[in-house]
């Protein structure tokens, strides 16, 4: 390395440095109370840095350009995954500073992901937080749905919250329905109150942009959201709304996995995240 370029990576490692000091001060936690739970709603930091390359964590097969808001800002990240990432090595993953997996769990009343057993163990035996989700299905009952949920994910798989996932899948090749919001919404509330009611956590509801603006946008204000947001930042796609986390990117490169895979970002500071899961993990 040129003389040049080791006085820039220096500096970018002083920049960056600084941004992650900065970012665990910082303080943008609230609460909302609803019924006997308390939700802990978190606004994304604000903090930017010029040295965007220095700050991502990780790497990436088709990378975007955030600009000075990108997710490298963030301290605490974590993946997301299903039976289509194959083999993972949970311990490499954690030795990559993965803080929390998602992973999939149940879609629609009678579809199990072949990989949830094996992944919510073994992610449990190197000490990854973990929360299973559901892929809703448009053309079967929200209440056959929460039931099936409840069936297949013992307890003991639900280390954070369950979560509910909310999008179109135009590529089904068994359901094509698309409910009117109200019935969208209707359905959605019956699944979040028995899934919470089961566990005693409130679920964090995932969404895409086309079915959050169609759907939801302004509705579950007292829930916890992850929202997807691969080309900007939250702010700008789903503006005004609050976010828990952010998957920002779907060809994420992760050590312990082959191939692509989902990266996301928490809201808070590093400090933040430790209080998050005091309160709704375990």
């Amino acid at each position: 390395m040129r003389v040049k370029d080791q006085a820039i990576s220096r500096l970018q490692a002083t920049i960056w440095r600084t941004a992650v000091l900065a970012l665990a001060a910082a303080s943008v936690g609230c609460t909302s109370s609803s019924g006997n739970i308390t939700t802990q709603i978190l606004s994304p930091v604000s903090l930017t840095s010029p040295s965007i390359g220095a700050a991502m964590r990780y790497g990436d097969n088709d990378p975007v350009d955030f600009g000075e808001r990108h997710p490298g800002l963030h301290p605490i990240h974590g993946v997301d995954v299903s039976k289509y990432q194959g083999e993972i090595d949970w311990s490499e993953l954690r030795r990559a500073g993965v803080a929390f997996a998602f992973m999939k769990a149940t879609e629609g009343g009678d579809r199990v992901d072949a990989r949830f057993g094996q992944y919510w163990r073994e992610a449990s035996a190197v000490g990854i937080p973990h929360a299973p989700y559901h892929f809703y299905y448009f053309c079967t009952p929200a209440r056959v749905q929460a039931q099936w949920f409840i069936r297949n994910v013992p307890k003991s798989a639900v280390r954070l919250p369950p979560v509910l996932d909310m999008e179109w899948n135009p590529a089904s090749p068994s359901c094509k329905l698309r409910p009117e919001p109200q019935t969208v919404r209707r359905e959605m509330k019956i699944w979040l109150d028995l899934v919470e009611r089961h566990y005693g956590k409130r679920p964090i509801i995932y969404t895409t942009v086309d079915f959050h603006r169609e759907n939801i946008d302004g509705h579950f204000r007292d829930y916890p959201f992850w929202l997807r947001s691969v080309a900007a930042h939250p702010s700008d796609i789903y503006p005004g709304h609050h976010w828990t986390f952010w998957q920002y990117t779907g060809t994420g490169q992760m050590p312990g996995i082959k191939g692509d895979t989902d990266i996301n970002a928490f809201a808070g500071t590093r400090s933040q995240w430790n209080d998050w899961l005091k309160k709704h993990g375990g």
